[in-house]
């Protein structure tokens, strides 16, 4: 297994001297790929309300102009955007940008892609929140055939290329897309289009073992590998220890899941966020938790 790391800049700040330590600690333990969120405007709580939504207080640094700074001092580090709301940002951008940080950092990029939830981004970037399923795939589409040829003329519901290109495009003509989500459209877009599912609604256990099988059935019936489809899951310090968090990646290992990402600072209905915000906390579990798996993968 791929193991990730979602450094918490959210509870630590992200300046420059952290962002360069933090990525330091984690190429020295070992780690395969660091992951951004991608949130662009957050929430006033005092005329919006913070219920569920991200704040204007709350650190998301860019993730390309992170990953970007990153690429020149972490040479070995892959990158990976988990998830980029792709429907809130302008296709052919997200396009060249894609392209330019796949060529800085040597290919060492995952463009993780996601619908979104959080309507009031959509108002403040000019894009439509109601339709963004269905032109996300649009999006996809049209981003791998920028990637893939030098020119493109395209005609879509959303999208019109006239004949256009971008350079640098990224090596070999690819940027892997994985698509985050958790519906049976997810699923269907992942097999058709995406190189891997990044799964975070459900635990270990027979419900997503059968959406794993799933996806696998999708991705065969389409003519396409499933073997070669990748599966990322999140895992936390929240909960156990140096045993539990073993077994955990043992079970997800079992499962099928390709890349592995210690995330602490996320939390839905089954996964926890850990309750300190320190940075010393959050750099000792790193360093204990990739301690208890380093047997596993």
């Amino acid at each position: 297994m791929h193991l990730g790391y979602a450094p918490p800049f959210g509870d630590i700040g992200g300046d420059p001297a952290t962002v360069r330590e933090v990525t330091a600690m984690a190429v020295e333990l070992g780690f395969d790929d660091l992951m951004m969120p991608d949130h662009v405007l957050g929430a006033n709580p005092e005329t919006l309300g913070a219920e569920g939504r991200p704040k204007a207080s709350n650190l998301y640094h860019d993730p390309f102009v992170l990953f970007g700074f990153l690429a020149g001092i972490a040479p070995r580090m892959s990158f990976s955007t988990q998830v980029l709301i792709l429907p809130q940002r302008q296709t052919v951008l997200v396009a060249k940008q894609a392209a330019c940080l796949a060529v800085l950092c040597e290919g060492r990029f995952r463009l993780g892609v996601g619908v979104g939830w959080n309507e009031p981004e959509f108002i403040g970037l000019g894009e439509n929140f109601r339709n963004r399923g269905k032109r996300s795939v649009e999006q996809v589409e049209v981003m791998q055939r920028l990637w893939a040829e030098e020119f493109v003329t395209y005609q879509g519901q959303w999208h019109t290329l006239p004949n256009v290109g971008i350079n640098p495009r990224p090596p070999g003509g690819k940027v892997p897309v994985w698509f985050g989500g958790h519906v049976q459209e997810t699923l269907e877009r992942t097999a058709r289009l995406g190189d891997g599912w990044i799964q975070l609604a459900l635990p270990v256990g027979a419900e997503v073992t059968a959406r794993f099988d799933e996806l696998k059935r999708l991705t065969e019936a389409g003519g396409r590998d499933p073997a070669a489809m990748g599966l990322e899951v999140w895992m936390s310090c929240a909960e156990g220890g140096e045993r539990e968090w073993q077994q955990e990646a043992l079970a997800w290992k079992r499962a099928g899941v390709t890349h592995l990402v210690l995330h602490n600072t996320f939390s839905n209905a089954c996964h926890k966020r850990i309750a300190a915000t320190d940075r010393a906390t959050h750099e000792a579990l790193l360093k204990r938790w990739k301690a208890a798996i380093s047997d596993v993968v």
